[in-house]
């Protein structure tokens, strides 16, 4: 007969949860506090086969230019977005450390 510890299930669920809603909390506030600073992240064009859509030379140089007028337009101060920038790092560096956290987890206490 199979018994199932189903406490350590719940257990198992429950840490699985919270580290997914930490790494994508940690992330989203990194991006934002990113882009309060004043550093939107522009990725540029790409080259892939198969049906991926990819934006032209011409819309990354849009994109660019719109996210340094934004970052011109912004009302905070520059101990502000320096303040922002460093938050963004922290914030990227909890969600680095929860996922980094996780694989030695199931590394060494398998």
């Amino acid at each position: 007969m199979i018994v199932i510890d189903w406490f350590a299930f719940v257990q198992v669920f429950i840490a699985a949860f919270l580290a997914a809603v930490i790494v994508v909390a940690a992330y989203a506030t990194g991006l934002r506090l990113l882009v309060r600073a004043g550093r939107a992240p522009v990725v540029g064009p790409a080259e892939f086969t198969d049906a991926i859509t990819v934006i032209s030379e011409k819309e990354a140089q849009r994109a660019a230019k719109a996210a340094a007028k934004a970052a011109r337009k912004s009302p905070l101060t520059d101990g502000q977005k320096r303040f922002a920038l460093v938050g963004a790092y922290l914030s990227f560096g909890v969600a680095g450390a929860a996922v980094l956290g996780g694989l030695l987890l199931i590394v060494f206490n398998h």
